[in-house]
């Protein structure tokens, strides 16, 4: 698993240990970037975040800032060594919060905000109600979903979507807030 672009380009990031972690690979990596764009100057919210790679490869490309949410012990020591590796400790931060939690109590709004839940736990629309009903999103921002094709995202949700594909055990979704249903 590596930095694709950017300040950090082609930095190797450490993964998480064990086999309850599924790292997001290069491919899909260089897919949803592809998609979004530009992270210059954005704030970003890596939900599930593991070993943080999505939102390592976001400041890699000038994000402004980076908050990681995981409830892991093995995912939050990862995070912390792959932070240390690219010594970018002044811009981001670590949450050991499960992540309804974190979504409950947070004030704070992001550009784009990322989310790779486990798969098949039933976790993709009830974060995306967190979202879009704490108003964490600014008027532009988007959700990228990683998400199992096996879970599906409400109908309600169609009217946000700009972007949908599989890639064999994974999908990609991208929300975006201007189309938010009123």
């Amino acid at each position: 698993m590596r930095i694709i672009t950017g300040k950090f380009k082609k930095a190797n990031l450490f993964s998480v240990p064990g086999k309850t972690a599924r790292p997001t690979t290069d491919y899909i990596k260089e897919v949803i970037y592809s998609v979004i764009s530009s992270c210059s100057g954005k704030n970003i919210l890596d939900l599930y975040a593991g070993s943080g790679s999505l939102g390592f490869e976001a400041l890699s490309r000038n994000a402004e800032f980076v908050d990681f949410v995981d409830f892991s012990d093995k995912s939050i020591k990862t995070m912390k060594r792959n932070i240390e590796k690219l010594k970018c400790t002044s811009e981001c931060k670590i949450h050991r919060k499960k992540v309804s939690a974190f979504l409950n109590r947070c004030e704070k709004k992001f550009d784009l905000i990322f989310m790779d839940p486990p798969y098949n736990k039933d976790l993709v629309n009830t974060t995306i109600e967190k979202i879009i009903d704490n108003e964490l999103l600014t008027k532009n921002g988007y959700i990228v979903i990683e998400h199992s094709p096996r879970e599906k995202l409400l109908e309600k949700w169609d009217v946000m979507t700009t972007y949908y594909k599989k890639y064999g055990s994974s999908t990609i979704t991208v929300l975006a807030n201007e189309n938010l249903p009123t």
